[in-house]
């Protein structure tokens, strides 16, 4: 497993060298753009970004769990998840494959 982080200030640093936007609208854009995201899934809508994936709200019912110590069962009270779901083309770049309609 990788041991190296990106993080915002690597992606703004991005956008700099690759767009030419100043280090200052580099940051604001990185920061708009995950602000945008959050504020979408904190009001209760899905994200969806092609050819990378989506951020997908999942309701979790009430169930009974076990206390893995005690073995006594514990109700687990109902919650909203987020899941992240890898697009396809994602999945094969990551694997090392030729991403689906790709020209090279």
């Amino acid at each position: 497993m990788s041991e190296t982080t990106l993080t915002r200030a690597d992606l703004a640093e991005i956008l700099y060298q690759q767009v030419g936007l100043s280090r200052n609208e580099s940051g604001n854009l990185v920061d708009t753009l995950l602000d945008s995201i959050a504020d979408a899934l904190v009001s209760r809508q899905n994200v969806k970004m092609s050819s990378f994936g989506s951020f997908v709200l999942r309701e979790k019912g009430e169930r009974v769990g076990r206390n893995p110590k005690t073995g006594q069962e514990v109700p687990i009270t109902p919650r909203t998840v987020l899941v992240f779901r890898p697009s396809q083309s994602l999945k094969q770049s990551v694997s090392g494959k030729k991403p689906v309609g790709s020209a090279s």
